[in-house]
């Protein structure tokens, strides 16, 4: 017997696509997106304004597609990782981080990475393979907390631009007057910076866009993160120039501080040097030991006095506060663990 397909995932012109191969009228394809994305259900049963001979055809074909976690883990400060079974057998990891009345949730997009980042530990895991639609907003459609929900950030396994076309799509659900109708402004999107590939997400997406910066010297940032060799972070920084930022949409630059390497007053002058004149913000990382890795978190102090410099030069900083570290779920932890597909059995 042929494996079903799923409907989560389809945009609505491609559930209408699908209603009518099945000779269902023209109006079920918008019945089938208001079930999938305003009502969630899990079955295909449920779906009671459907004729009860269109639900059996649409069932002998298709099923919703929803996966619930495999396996989750708690943090101490509320924290949750959650790992997802994927359309291929794999498995991602997922982050819910609630903090006051916002509610983030750190969505993946690929299996491991092809980027091959120094300081990431999904980099060590290697690429395993890209995530579909179905799998990018299952992490949305399947989370338990879902409800809670105020923040989408594409900050979890993967780089987006990798799999841009995928990304967009679950986006375009994601904000579509016929399914979840957020905000663009809710959903950040983050890249190293990719050909072509960034350009284009910059042109059909509204998404605020946080970049992956780490150093503003060139050379130091191609031996932290390969991707500088195709796309260099001042071609990066040339590109956004072209953009507006002074509304609403959002442009970011990650940091990750590396001490005694990235750390320093002429990586200040040249951050400064490299931004100045973008409407934007910069976002400084505390970093979080990964094995077989001779890079080491900066001091504290060193964290206030590089925002404080930054910030009396007109760059405005933040220190991001650490969340889910004891489970590692902080930024560059999240790897598909054996050890943690093996705590679930």
């Amino acid at each position: 017997m042929a494996e079903k397909k799923a409907l989560l995932g389809m945009t609505l012109a491609q559930l209408k696509q699908t209603a009518s191969a099945l000779g269902m009228p023209a109006f079920a394809g918008a019945q089938l997106a208001k079930w999938l994305y305003i009502q969630h259900v899990s079955d295909i049963s449920e779906m009671t304004n459907l004729s009860k001979r269109n639900r059996e055809r649409l069932a002998e074909e298709y099923e919703v597609g929803a996966m619930p976690p495999a396996f989750s883990q708690t943090s101490a400060d509320g924290t949750i990782k959650y790992l997802f079974p994927t359309e291929g057998g794999r498995q991602v990891e997922t982050v819910f981080i609630p903090d006051g009345d916002r509610a983030t949730l750190c969505v993946s997009c690929q299996v491991g990475c092809k980027m091959n980042c120094l300081f990431c530990q999904t980099g060590k895991q290697g690429f395993e393979g890209q995530l579909s639609v179905r799998d990018i907003l299952n992490q949305v459609y399947a989370l338990p907390e879902r409800e809670r929900l105020t923040n989408i950030v594409f900050m979890g396994q993967g780089e987006p631009m990798d799999n841009l076309d995928n990304v967009l799509q679950a986006t375009e659900i994601l904000t579509a007057d016929y399914a979840y109708a957020w905000s663009p402004r809710r959903i950040t999107v983050s890249s190293v910076g990719i050909k072509h590939k960034l350009q284009r997400f910059l042109d059909e997406s509204e998404c605020h866009v946080a970049i992956s910066l780490h150093s503003p010297i060139p050379e130091q940032r191609a031996t932290l993160m390969p991707a500088e060799r195709g796309m260099g972070i001042q071609e990066v920084v040339e590109l956004l120039r072209g953009y507006d930022f002074s509304h609403q949409r959002r442009l970011s630059f990650e940091y990750i501080v590396f001490g005694g390497v990235n750390d320093t007053p002429l990586h200040a002058r040249e951050l400064v040097k490299l931004l100045r004149g973008l409407d934007c913000r910069v976002n400084l990382i505390r970093f979080h030991q990964i094995p077989g890795v001779d890079l080491h978190g900066a001091p504290e102090e060193r964290m206030t006095s590089l925002r404080d410099y930054l910030t009396g030069h007109g760059l405005f900083t933040t220190i991001r506060a650490s969340r889910g570290q004891d489970i590692y779920a902080a930024c560059g932890l999240l790897s598909t663990a054996k050890e943690i597909a093996d705590a679930r059995q």
